[in-house]
C-alpha cells in the first residue's frame, strides 16, 4: 500500500466550518472560479460526489465516510488508479484549524515509482486549494 500525505496546512477558520464545507461538494460551486480552468475539466458535483477529467483519465470520487467534525473519506468509483483520499481536520484554536490529505492506494513498485512524484505534487495543489477557501 503506497501512502502519499500532503503537508499539514493551517486554516484560518473554525474546525466545523471547515468540515461544514468540505462534507458537502455541492459547495464546490462557491469555489469552482478559483480552479485553474486548463487542469480542472468536465467538472460535475453533487453533494457526496465528484468527477473530473485529468490527463490520466476520468475520476470519480464518492464520500464514503464523514466523521464530524474531523474526517471526510473518498473512495474512487471510477479511476484509471483506484485509490483512497481523505481530508482530516483537527482545530487548533476556536477560530482557526488545520488540515492534511492523505491518498493510499495498492500500488505495484514499478507503477508506484512512475506515479509517486505527481501524485504529491497534486496532493499539495489540492491542499493550496483547499487552504485558500473562505470556509464562512
Amino acid at each position: 500500500m503506497t501512502t502519499i500525505e500532503s503537508t499539514i496546512r493551517q486554516i484560518d477558520y473554525p474546525q466545523e466550518s471547515v468540515y461544514r464545507m468540505l462534507s458537502d461538494l455541492s459547495n464546490i460551486d462557491k469555489v469552482k472560479d478559483k480552479l485553474p480552468e486548463d487542469k480542472v475539466k468536465d467538472l460535475v458535483f453533487d453533494a457526496d460526489s465528484i468527477s473530473v477529467s485529468t490527463p490520466m483519465g476520468a475520476v470519480k470520487l464518492v464520500i464514503v465516510d464523514r466523521e464530524e467534525p474531523k474526517t471526510v473519506k473518498f473512495e474512487t468509483k471510477e479511476s484509471p488508479l483506484p485509490f483512497n483520499f481523505w481530508i482530516q481536520i483537527l482545530p487548533v484554536t476556536e477560530t482557526s484549524s488545520k488540515m492534511k490529505l492523505t491518498i493510499k492506494a495498492d500500488l505495484n513498485p514499478f507503477i508506484s515509482g512512475m506515479v509517486k512524484k505527481p501524485l504529491q505534487e497534486g496532493i499539495e495543489k489540492i491542499a493550496d486549494a483547499l487552504q485558500m477557501i473562505h470556509y464562512e
